[in-house]
């Protein structure tokens, strides 16, 4: 069975409440071990009244905080402040992502599964990144590909946690062609539909000039390739439709929530966040932290779940 290293998210939020509530299931699939203390587990598990299951392999990571966190742990009843965006919990989750990937580079795991962080957590701690993905990135010097889904829609974005104001500014031939070839190589698919940026996809120049360089650019990508992988660039506001839904599994959205909006109104309890075009495999749940549930056992684990199932098949 693969080895699957966990990162716990913020323990402030949900993440705990699912990888104790999903153990059992996912033991059977694969050998997870989690990287969080076992004070806060403990308290997690005092606090949701779920006792810790057998079998729950966890690493320690209170040696690589900072002074004053490895002091709040040893008071646990402290530790966990249920729905609460701290310092503390951004650090602790940062740490904990750290670490599980160490143990990914290190071939000591085969993957990284995590659990979800809250980005202004991450902020008061002084992570100034914007997300899982942005660290990766970073740490690997290299752009990750964000591609959110599931087995009915996958939607990979062009640009993701960058200001609305900036997206234009990305779209140029090179860069559009590098993506589109480094999706392909990165996920298995036989089409992928392009969304245009501009509404109507820019009615040939009328509301923008920039359809026309992703118009080129898949052109370009498409004969590099010998095959049609890469159609469009498609309207926005029809991308989604049925009739393209039946045609299209994958989709390439130029920014964020143009992609995001319809993937979620569809399928957002069962989609997953998954990092492509870096040199490990990374998937996660694809929601929050949700504070509003936070440690009153109303979490689904079914976003975990295919995460995890996307990470033992190995989709890549």
């Amino acid at each position: 069975m693969k080895k699957i290293a966990i990162s716990i998210g913020d323990i402030n939020g949900i993440g705990l409440e699912i990888a104790l509530k999903s153990h059992k299931k996912i033991s059977k699939l694969c050998k997870p071990i989690y990287f969080v203390d076992d004070e806060i587990l403990s308290a997690a598990s005092e606090l949701l009244k779920i006792e810790i299951p057998r079998g729950f392999k966890n690493k320690n990571i209170k040696k690589y905080l900072s002074k004053d966190l490895q002091d709040s742990i040893k008071n646990k009843d402290s530790i966990i402040n249920p729905a609460k965006i701290t310092k503390e919990s951004g650090e602790y989750s940062f740490i904990s992502l750290k670490c599980a990937l160490d143990s990914v580079i290190k071939k000591q795991n085969d993957a990284l599964l995590t659990l979800p962080i809250h980005k202004k957590a991450w902020n008061l701690a002084d992570r100034n990144y914007v997300g899982h993905t942005d660290f990766l990135s970073h740490y690997f010097n290299d752009d990750g590909i964000m591609m959110l889904g599931c087995e009915k829609m996958f939607v990979a974005l062009f640009s993701d946690h960058i200001p609305l104001s900036k997206v234009a500014s990305k779209i140029s031939f090179k860069n559009l062609c590098n993506f589109f070839e480094r999706f392909y190589k990165s996920f298995q698919f036989e089409k992928a539909l392009v969304l245009g940026l501009n509404p109507h996809a820019g009615d040939g120049g009328v509301l923008g000039n920039e359809d026309k360089i992703i118009n080129k650019a898949i052109e370009y990508t498409n004969k590099k390739l010998n095959k049609n992988i890469f159609f469009g660039a498609i309207s926005p506001d029809i991308a989604f439709s049925k009739e393209n839904r039946k045609k299209y599994k994958v989709f390439i959205a130029m920014y964020h929530d143009q992609g995001l909006i319809p993937l979620k109104a569809l399928y957002f309890e069962e989609s997953i966040n998954i990092t492509l075009g870096l040199p490990i495999l990374r998937s996660s749940v694809d929601h929050g932290v949700a504070f509003d549930i936070a440690y009153k056992n109303k979490a689904s684990t079914k976003s975990y779940l295919n995460a995890l199932d996307f990470l033992i098949n190995l989709r890549n």
